[in-house]
């Protein structure tokens, strides 16, 4: 369960093109491994335009957007760049949102502040003197830059981010904001003459190494289900649509990899009697020899035995570079992986933590027009025009009879009451002729001529 943060006086907006070099200086200042590139990291930089010039300068603005980079600035405190943070969609259906980096100033104040003070504004800041001003901590400039994250990225459910065990004060923020540990990650480095040994070994696979083509993405999206456990299969929410490439995204890639001096070769092995992908790889070579050879595998876990082989595919591309050491990580939840890197000998260079949380937005309850529209509006043209002239039935049904217990059963039926006909009924007893004096009750002669 997160803690409420102290309300405080920040302004946090998109970055724009002037902000540019206070980002460069304070993620300069941010202490980062450089030559590591986590495994669910982006492959572009924190600042987009390194310091190049011209042309390439250009091209490095256009190539690496910074719509999804936030800055954070406190009002009165000689109005310097404060922290900073990028985000960037994980997956393809964007419901799956990654937390690229955060960096705080270290000048910032570490004087606790009281509740009591001015929320988190994203207009302009009101005119206070500064010694009025709150003092912020850098826990609480970070907490309120991922929660600016959290509540502005709509389309996300899912925050999913990785952190250097030993950055304790990372940790602790990612924790004070709801990030749950997903998996332990371990990067391990393989020297140059350990790549030239495997070399010279031939390697055995079952079938030749096919190219990547978009019309692989459902093997390799069925090998990516198959690697993994639920909990993290369900966090990165993947589907075919995320191993395929335009043609205008591959021509992009191309031109970010000439300008970063790299080359990128993939493949992968078919098992044809199951009809699926076991393994796969992607190479990241340098081609300058500036910086180490970056490798990703994935391994069917019913074919484990398939890392000495595609590790010695590996090294015999790598040896038509540079000879530079080779890179690649190793999850807690992969014990066979580390088990052949330690075998191999291979060096263990950083230890991270992934993890994710996830984030309800509330929604705007509002009815829909139908709901909206009475019963009786819908219903309008049945309704009667006039007021309904009574039946039959319903005079029937307006008379009520007393109950025959207290009905005289020695009444004669003329003079039987009727309720409501008391007046009519005398009238009629009054036309009645008097037979009770008449001692003859023969049928009276019949008037006609006599035979």
């Amino acid at each position: 369960m997160t803690q409420a943060l102290p309300k405080q006086t920040v302004l946090i907006r998109p970055a724009h093109y002037r902000d540019l070099e206070a980002v460069e200086r304070l993620s300069g200042e941010a202490p980062e491994v450089d030559c590591l590139t986590y495994s669910i990291a982006p492959d572009h930089p924190l600042n987009p335009t390194q310091r190049r010039a011209g042309v390439l300068r250009l091209l490095g603005f256009l190539f690496y957007p910074i719509h999804h980079l936030y800055c954070a600035y406190v009002p009165g405190q000689d109005d310097t760049l404060q922290g900073i943070i990028r985000v960037s969609p994980f997956n393809r259906t964007r419901s799956t949102w990654r937390v690229d980096r955060v960096a705080v100033n270290d000048h910032s104040n570490h004087q606790e502040t009281s509740q009591s003070e001015a929320a988190i504004i994203a207009a302009d800041p009101p005119h206070l003197p500064e010694e009025s001003l709150p003092k912020l901590s850098r826990s609480h400039i970070g907490s309120q830059l991922l929660r600016y994250c959290f509540e502005h990225v709509r389309e996300s459910r899912t925050w999913l981010l990785e952190v250097n065990v030993n950055d304790k004060d990372l940790l602790a923020l990612y924790r004070q904001n709801g990030f749950q540990p997903l998996a332990h990650m371990t990067y391990w480095e393989i020297a140059a003459e350990t790549l030239q040994e495997l070399a010279d070994r031939e390697p055995d696979l079952p079938n030749r190494l096919l190219p990547v083509s978009n019309a692989d993405a459902q093997l390799l999206y069925q090998l990516d289900t198959a690697a993994m456990p639920p909990l993290v299969r369900q966090v990165f929410d993947r589907h075919i649509a995320d191993f395929k490439t335009s043609v205008f995204s591959s021509l992009i890639q191309g031109i970010k990899h000439w300008l970063s001096h790299l080359e990128v070769v993939s493949g992968y092995v078919f098992e044809p009697q199951r009809k699926a992908a076991i393994g796969y790889f992607q190479l990241r070579l340098c081609r300058d020899g500036a910086q180490s050879h970056q490798a990703q595998l994935t391994v069917h876990p019913a074919y484990t035995w398939l890392y000495p082989e595609l590790m010695a595919e590996m090294a015999q591309i790598a040896q038509e570079f540079p000879q530079q050491s080779l890179q690649l990580a190793s999850s807690d939840y992969q014990p066979e992986r580390e088990e052949y890197l330690e075998g191999l000998g291979a060096q263990r260079i950083a230890h991270t933590l992934m993890m994710s949380r996830s984030v309800w937005h509330k929604v705007k309850e509002a009815k829909s027009a139908m709901e909206a529209l009475q019963l009786s509006e819908v219903l309008q043209g049945f309704q009667p025009a006039r007021k309904p002239v009574p039946g039959r039935i319903t005079l029937l049904h307006s008379i009520q009879l007393p109950p025959e217990s207290a009905a005289p059963t020695d009444i004669h039926p003329v003079n039987r009451q009727v309720p409501g006909s008391n007046k009519s009924l005398s009238r009629a007893k009054n036309r009645l002729p008097d037979l009770s004096s008449s001692t003859d009750f023969s049928d009276p002669p019949q008037e006609g001529p006599c035979c």
